[in-house]
């Protein structure tokens, strides 16, 4: 992973008041040219539709979660983007490693659904630019499709996008970094991996969200 994923991180975790409203900032010029993409990556038979029980998670341990957002498209995006984003924190465990995965992909798609109709429509067309078959191998430059594509073709993604002089390309990828780091090292079972030493004790013995945990 990337020394600059690795600094994301803590930016991401650091700022309690991340701005929901501005995942995207990409002008006139920028939300007319994702949604283009969008409708041309629906007509080419790009997944529009939320996933719901039907995604493809090879091993998943349990498919009663129902994507409300992400599509089966937006899943394998995912599945080969969190390995480079999140790498370290992940474990080398294959089932383990798997079910982590699944379970922050379904984070991901609880957080956008809270998303206001704005962020959702710029976020569904940055994810039908990674989708769309063109767009993936013009714009973000990955020949393979995401399912077979390796790390290191998703770390180099990610790096050309972090450093690119294209506001559309350095606010997606942002946007991703967000996404996926707060779904995963904002769970408290990874909150050790970013030295969050979990709340308080006055607020586990205050607050009654912490006893219904308990």
């Amino acid at each position: 992973m990337p020394e600059s994923l690795s600094r994301s991180v803590q930016t991401d975790l650091s700022d309690t008041a991340m701005d929901r409203r501005s995942f995207l900032r990409t002008g006139l010029g920028g939300a007319m040219f994702l949604g283009t993409v969008s409708v041309t990556a629906g007509l080419s038979g790009c997944a529009t539709a939320p996933a719901g029980r039907d995604y493809p998670m090879p091993g998943a341990m349990d498919q009663s979660y129902e994507f409300q957002f992400l599509t089966r498209d937006d899943i394998v995006l995912f599945q080969a983007l969190l390995p480079a984003m999140v790498g370290p924190g992940l474990t080398e465990e294959p089932v383990v490693r798997r079910q982590q995965i699944q379970a922050t992909i379904e984070r991901i798609d609880a957080g956008i659904h809270q998303f206001g109709p704005a962020n959702q429509k710029e976020l569904r067309g940055l994810f039908d630019l990674l989708n769309f078959g063109l767009t993936r191998v013009t714009v973000a430059r990955v020949w393979s499709s995401w399912e077979n594509a390796s790390t290191q073709s998703v770390d180099a993604f990610l790096e050309r996008w972090r450093t690119s002089g294209v506001g559309l390309f350095n606010n997606g990828y942002i946007a991703l970094t967000k996404v996926s780091n707060v779904a995963f090292y904002g769970h408290e079972d990874h909150w050790h991996l970013s030295g969050y030493p979990g709340p308080p004790a006055w607020a586990v013995d205050a607050l009654p969200q912490f006893k219904d945990n308990a």
